[in-house]
């Protein structure tokens, strides 16, 4: 069913993609174009509020980092019946901002649209276990990790299996015919 649904929302991309983590790829997870229709997205996110259920994960707070897990973190919370908030960059470095708090001891999900490398997660989990929180878990819509990359428990919607290169090594750089577009959010230096 989320394969469909991502088909469907025309969420799935072809082409040459510069990825947040800066790695190229031929092709993209735009999440957003899922993420803007409600019901489908509460539909896919269900499949992972099941899993949190089913393997018994307690949590007192979902966060997101900005951009693409905050209406994540917004529906999750919403399915489990917890307060939802985000970091954000400011001047490139994840923080908490916007009166938010994570109280010492709280149990925290965090949430991505799509995770690649994990890089906006973990700067995330810092933030969080800073402010004394405690990381339970890690969810996504889609995985596109090629193995682990985090210790801390991870559930998705979906896997997908979408090879991602160094720049130098793209061959899709080499073949020269499709120049390469940004579509995510973190600005790449």
């Amino acid at each position: 069913m989320v394969i469909e649904t991502l088909k469907e929302v025309g969420a799935l991309l072809e082409g040459h993609f510069l990825l947040s983590s800066g790695r190229h790829s031929n092709r993209y997870c735009q999440c957003a174009k899922l993420l803007q229709h409600p019901d489908k997205a509460a539909k896919v996110l269900e499949v992972v509020a099941d899993k949190i259920r089913e393997n018994n994960i307690e949590c007192d707070l979902v966060v997101g980092p900005a951009m693409g897990g905050v209406v994540v973190a917004y529906e999750l919370g919403r399915q489990l019946g917890k307060t939802a908030i985000f970091t954000e960059r400011v001047d490139g470095e994840m923080t908490l901002r916007r009166g938010f708090e994570i109280k010492k001891g709280q149990r925290v999900i965090i949430t991505e649209d799509v995770v690649t490398t994990g890089k906006s997660f973990k700067e995330a989990a810092k933030v969080i276990e800073e402010q004394g929180g405690v990381v339970v878990a890690v969810i996504c819509i889609v995985d596109r990790t090629s193995g682990k990359v985090t210790d801390f428990p991870m559930f998705s919607a979906i896997k997908l299996d979408i090879e991602s290169y160094d720049p130098e090594d793209c061959p899709l750089c080499k073949e020269g015919k499709i120049p390469y577009v940004k579509p995510g959010s973190r600005n790449i230096k």
